[in-house]
């Protein structure tokens, strides 16, 4: 049983993974042909325009994929639908560049598509004894957990790879705890076939990149991302809530930051600036392709200490957790991605002479 199911994930990763990587060439042909194009500006680290549809490969990669080895019902067709509305803000966002609120309203779209058509949610919560049921909250959380899931993996999208590989991380992890679980439902087909297209599109945008995944691409893969997520806690405990969230813990981290550091600084959350993670690593004069490994080094030792606490030994996976926590904070005081350190002694001084 094992056995085959071993080759049929092969299958899943490799078909889709061949069917992506052979693709993009001609992703970037239609792409300079439409206008979907990443011109370099103030903010970008780039210096020559990019192709941005690698997103649209993915998605029909995820596609193939899904009509070999998935299986067709009613919470499928709303991920499917969902997925289209994404792909279509994130094509029009390359093409023509929407307002944030734009963006939004499609985002929201898709997400309510799953919830409420799908009925894809989140129940209830048990943790320490405690037992919690959503009730009709349910709804707004997990629109809300899906929403956040794709503004993260967004957000982080600043670097070749970047999002890619960081999104890959987590199919992987994720597919490798549901084989060794033996748990080879929906959310495991789905795992691996994006974990197939995501590496394929990374054999062109890992740097230097040849094509970017544009808006449609990081959104599509944040999106895939709450979806295999909620296909695995839909009855939620500690453990699986958690879980998938630290496997994103980088983007998320980031997007926190961001919000923090805006919101300080009195501008909206939505500003682009240059002050993300990936951005205060270059500025230690890291090289681009060092500063990503880096992060992805990060990013699989939280995937590697989620492995251990599900599988083998939860207290080593505190101990591993613990460790990277104290890696953030000392990253946090140690550069300007909250706040700029001449700042915050300005914070101080203001704060103590109201004090006086």
């Amino acid at each position: 049983m094992r056995e085959d199911m071993l080759l049929n994930t092969i299958l899943m990763i490799v078909v889709p993974f061949v069917f992506v990587a052979g693709i993009i060439p001609y992703m970037k042909k239609l792409a300079f042909q439409i206008g979907a194009i990443d011109k370099p500006r103030a903010r970008h680290i780039h210096k020559v325009p990019m192709p941005k549809l690698g997103g649209v490969a993915i998605f029909l990669g995820f596609l193939l994929g899904y009509m070999i080895f998935g299986t067709h019902s009613s919470q499928m067709n709303a991920v499917l639908i969902g997925s289209f509305f994404i792909i279509l803000t994130g094509v029009v966002d390359d093409i023509s560049e929407l307002k944030p609120l734009t963006k939004f309203i499609g985002q929201f779209a898709a997400a309510c598509v799953v919830v409420f058509y799908g009925n894809i949610i989140m129940q209830d919560l048990s943790a320490f004894g405690i037992y919690i049921k959503f009730g009709v909250l349910s709804y707004p959380i997990t629109v809300i957990f899906i929403l956040g899931c794709i503004n993260c993996i967004n957000l982080i999208d600043g670097l070749d790879g970047l999002s890619g590989g960081i999104s890959s991380i987590y199919y992987l992890t994720i597919g490798i705890i549901a084989f060794i679980q033996q748990k080879f439902g929906l959310d495991y087909v789905l795992t691996m076939v994006m974990l197939g297209s995501t590496l394929g599109f990374l054999v062109h945008n890992f740097y230097p990149a040849k094509i970017f995944a544009g808006d449609s691409g990081s959104m599509f893969m944040g999106f895939t991302i709450a979806v295999i997520a909620l296909f695995g806690f839909k009855n939620v405990t500690l453990s699986s809530l958690i879980i998938p969230l630290l496997l994103i813990a980088i983007p998320i981290l980031d997007t926190l930051f961001a919000i923090i550091r805006r919101t300080l600084k009195g501008e909206s959350p939505t500003k682009a600036d240059k002050f993300h993670i990936h951005h205060q690593l270059l500025n230690r004069n890291l090289s681009h392709r060092t500063t990503v490994l880096i992060i992805y080094l990060i990013d699989a030792l939280f995937a590697f200490a989620s492995i251990i606490y599900v599988i083998k030994d939860n207290m080593l996976g505190y101990i591993i957790y613990g460790i990277l926590l104290i890696i953030v904070i000392i990253f946090v005081a140690t550069t300007n991605v909250v706040f700029e350190h001449e700042g915050l002694k300005e914070i101080i001084k203001r704060f103590k002479k109201n004090k006086d």
